[in-house]
């Protein structure tokens, strides 16, 4: 008969020493301490983590001073508006009197010469609002994200805030060589960038930035606006194409499938705006929103009900999807294509198609403010002692900020969703609106 065998006992496990934490909890103990200030590079141990600051954010010092400087800014910026109010009408008699000017001094010339000075006067200071725009545009979503993300953003360069950490980094791009493939297409590879940041130029000619500022009031705006932003994909895809990398000629193939299709349903939004204007130009939409309703509610194209929400939810999504911003940014989709269709780009040409995003975003942001926020109307009647300018730069930057913001929100859409939620909701939703503004157009 076998022996029967009995299990050893297992061991008493080692009690846990009382002093001895995880390695998790000890690295964030040490997480807590080891902050650097900004200026002087020391470390501080009494630096609190976010979430404790945050539970009473006005026992903080630097969040009641930020708030005081916002505040200062706001004040001074209504100030610097009332004080210079409308100018529009003042600009407009300044060209009659220029051309009359210049016809009595030089009778024998034609007068083509003189307005086409005139013309290029403008075209500059079209090109320095994109470019002052790029220069804050990045500055303020740097300093959004961070913010978002409990970070401090640029601090250093420029002093306050680091407010010329763009310009630097302009100057930065303007010194850096040029590299590029040596089997790329070298005209168009060149030509890409000039084809994509021209026409977001001319776009600009007929946005009325307030009471006789626009560039060229034309009779078909809306048509021009739309006929010029679409040359841009071509810069994008000729980017893609030219670079000799397969991840550039799938973000700029991605690109064409996302602008051309999305174009649709932000043209169609529009068509009840322009049915309810009676017409094309953008001046003549922004005259059609004058007034209030009972004296309070201002006859904005966004307060009709339904047609205008869906009119403007549509245009709004539609926009960012042409901006290329998340979540709709797969040309570039750093995480599967390095950068996109601007992968083998550096230096300056890198930068323009940068400063060629930021300015589709003010453009859009400019066209929502036009098309379904009134212009440079004032949002209430007691509150149009400020010029209409004011209002139009105010409800162009709210809107940028809302495209700053959902880049930091909304992950990025997967390329068949993508296309999905343009053609069997937008596209649809978008017919469907041109039905629902039969009754206004009726009565």
């Amino acid at each position: 008969m076998a022996e029967a065998t009995t299990a050893a006992p297992s061991p008493a496990p080692a009690p846990k020493p009382a002093n001895v934490t995880s390695p998790e909890k000890a690295v964030l103990s040490v997480t807590r301490q080891v902050f650097m200030t900004h200026t002087q590079g020391t470390l501080l141990a009494n630096r609190q983590w976010p979430t404790d600051m945050w539970r009473n954010v006005w026992d903080s010092f630097s969040y009641r001073r930020g708030a005081m400087v916002l505040g200062a800014i706001i004040v001074g910026l209504t100030a610097f508006g009332f004080l210079v109010g409308e100018f529009g009408e003042t600009i407009q008699f300044f060209h009659r009197n220029y051309l009359l000017w210049a016809a009595s001094e030089f009778p024998v010339m034609p007068s083509w010469p003189a307005e086409a000075l005139w013309i290029l006067v403008k075209g500059v200071i079209v090109l320095h609002i994109i470019l002052i725009n790029g220069l804050f545009l990045v500055w303020w979503e740097r300093k959004i994200s961070a913010h978002m993300q409990s970070r401090l953003g640029p601090i250093f360069v420029g002093g306050w805030h680091g407010w010329l950490q763009t310009l630097a980094d302009g100057i930065k791009l303007l010194l850096k060589e040029d590299a590029a493939p040596s089997d790329r297409d070298h005209f168009l590879h060149a030509l890409a960038p000039a084809l994509v940041f021209v026409p977001i130029l001319l776009c600009f000619a007929p946005v009325p930035f307030g009471r006789e500022l626009a560039a060229a009031n034309l009779d078909i705006g809306v048509l021009y606006v739309f006929a010029c932003s679409g040359i841009s994909v071509l810069g994008i895809v000729l980017a893609g194409w030219a670079s000799a990398n397969k991840y550039s000629l799938l973000g700029g193939l991605r690109s064409a499938a996302q602008l051309v299709s999305y174009e649709l349903p932000r043209a169609f939004s529009i068509a009840p705006v322009v049915a309810l204007a009676g017409s094309l130009s953008l001046t003549k939409v922004v005259a059609a929103q004058e007034g209030y309703w009972f004296g309070v509610i201002p006859k904005w194209f966004i307060f009709y009900p339904v047609v205008g929400q869906i009119s403007f939810i549509i245009f709004l999504i539609a926009s960012v999807a042409e901006t290329n911003r998340v979540p709709f940014d797969i040309p570039e989709a750093e995480s599967e294509l390095v950068a996109g269709f601007h992968t083998e780009y550096s230096g300056m040409k890198f930068a323009l198609f940068f400063l060629t995003e930021y300015g589709y975003v003010f453009l859009a942001s400019a066209l929502l403010s036009t098309f379904f926020m009134g212009g440079g109307a004032a949002p209430l009647p007691f509150l149009s002692v400020l010029p209409s300018w004011f209002w139009f730069v105010g409800k162009t930057m709210f809107f940028a900020f809302c495209f700053l913001w959902f880049r930091w929100t909304f992950p990025r859409f997967r390329v068949d969703r993508l296309m999905d939620f343009n053609w069997k909701f937008l596209l649809p939703w978008s017919f469907a609106n041109l039905l629902f503004v039969a009754p206004y157009l009726y009565l």
